[in-house]
């Protein structure tokens, strides 16, 4: 069957978008309308020379709202960002890339202010439903990223993962969802979170196109990804903290995914990692990512932290009694956990865990602040682990069965993104 033209796939992907009964308006803020049309009709005419830039060329996608385009206003879900009204010069680096690889950008999507929550919310610009139940909430802090990939307003994506916020998404909108090892994708012109945390990531409905979009991103040559065979590769089921207080569909379905691996030939193991104990230690005493967070705000929080989310506000509060010597210590002591963790994996193809403890939260589950933050805390819990130890990391629908989506998470050691991309295709092509 011939694959619709990217005219036919933007036209598409807009009429999602422009739908009232949609959750177009909150899922994306910014339409490239005119300019994503133009990009369209050049991949078209690309493809009628048999001139094509790559796989993703006249791949419908989206941007988050904290990477620059050049003319617009940076807002990263922010009124106050808006307010202040700096206009980028230039593109960030990864649409510069996407671009130049014949990417149709459609739109800048929603997102939690400043990238600072799991559940997604955002109290200035809406909250997007969850595609699988609209009353829920979709995960962030790429939380119109999700959104609009679920619902097809486009084909890909690309958000930023510094505790989970593309993994969060794509498990609790049930999509793929790819976080990069740190490194491997420029974060230049991405506004920034957390300077040791952040990284840049793609969110679709398979992982080849993860895996597409992540070649682009980090400027690799395209690839193609085999699957990897499944039977006599290891499979550690992380232990302790990441199964902890997992809610009734999570509890039942992770183990009945690990049975369909064991009967694929996956060799599990199941391990017990001091060092998770050790990261909270450390995260309990001194939070680099709060800090670097404060670091980022300090000036924006003494003018106007009345007009931020008042969640994010009280997060990004904590970073002022944080004191330097405090933080210098932490990212040592964080630089040698990542080494005691890569060593620790050295024996073993890919951690499995569940991706969050709990499915998407009801949006009335999280009107209080109290219960905003537990439910937040449960979602960032186990993504927060590929961040914290420097990992790769992917997401995976599990089968619905009607149930709402839950995700697999598959971690393997930093600098090893294809090979997971290989095993995850493999699981990914078991599950369904």
């Amino acid at each position: 069957m011939t694959r619709p033209s990217a005219h036919e796939r933007l036209s598409a992907a807009l009429e999602r978008i422009d739908n009232p009964q949609g959750e177009g308006a909150k899922a994306v803020l910014t339409v490239y309308r005119e300019a994503s049309q133009a990009a369209a009709e050049a991949s078209d005419a690309r493809a009628r020379t048999g001139t094509l830039l790559g796989p993703l060329d006249g791949a419908i996608v989206t941007v988050k709202d904290l990477f620059d385009v050049a003319g617009d206003v940076t807002r990263a879900g922010s009124k106050v960002l808006a307010d202040e009204g700096h206009v980028a010069e230039r593109d960030a680096v990864v649409v510069q890339r996407l671009r130049a690889a014949g990417a149709v950008i459609v739109g800048k999507t929603n997102m939690s202010e400043f990238a600072f929550t799991g559940v997604g919310a955002n109290p200035h610009y809406g909250t997007p439903g969850n595609p699988a139940d609209r009353a829920r909430v979709p995960g962030g802090s790429s939380a119109g990223a999700g959104v609009a990939v679920g619902d097809g307003m486009c084909e890909i994506g690309v958000g930023s993962d510094t505790g989970g916020s593309v993994r969060i998404p794509a498990s609790l909108c049930g999509i793929v969802g790819f976080k990069p090892s740190r490194q491997r994708v420029s974060t230049v012109g991405a506004f920034p979170l957390s300077y040791s945390l952040d990284s840049i990531g793609p969110l679709a409905k398979s992982v080849a196109q993860c895996a597409e979009a992540d070649a682009v991103l980090a400027g690799d040559d395209p690839w193609t990804l085999d699957a990897a065979p499944l039977a006599g590769l290891r499979f550690g089921v992380a232990q302790g903290l990441p199964l902890e207080n997992l809610d009734d569909t999570v509890g039942r379905r992770f183990p009945e995914a690990l049975d369909r691996l064991e009967k694929a030939g996956v060799h599990l193991t199941y391990e017990k990692l001091p060092q998770f104990d050790d990261m909270i230690a450390l995260q309990s005493r001194t939070s680099i990512l709060v800090a670097e967070a404060f670091s980022v705000h300090s000036e924006r929080m003494k003018a106007r932290s009345a007009d931020v989310d008042p969640i994010v506000a009280g997060r990004l509060s904590k970073g002022a009694d944080i004191a330097a010597h405090d933080y210098v210590n932490a990212v040592r002591t964080r630089h040698g956990l990542i080494a005691a963790m890569d060593e620790r994996l050295r024996d073993i193809d890919v951690l499995v865990l569940p991706a969050t403890a709990i499915v998407a939260p009801r949006f009335d589950d999280i009107a209080e602040p109290k219960a905003f933050m537990q439910r937040n805390a449960m979602l960032l819990r186990n993504t927060t682990i590929g961040n914290f130890f420097d990992l790769c990391g992917v997401s995976l629908p599990l089968p619905r069965d009607g149930h709402l989506p839950v995700g697999l998470m598959l971690l393997a050691r930093n600098g090893h993104d294809r090979q997971l991309l290989r095993i995850a295709a493999a699981v990914e092509r078991l599950f369904s």
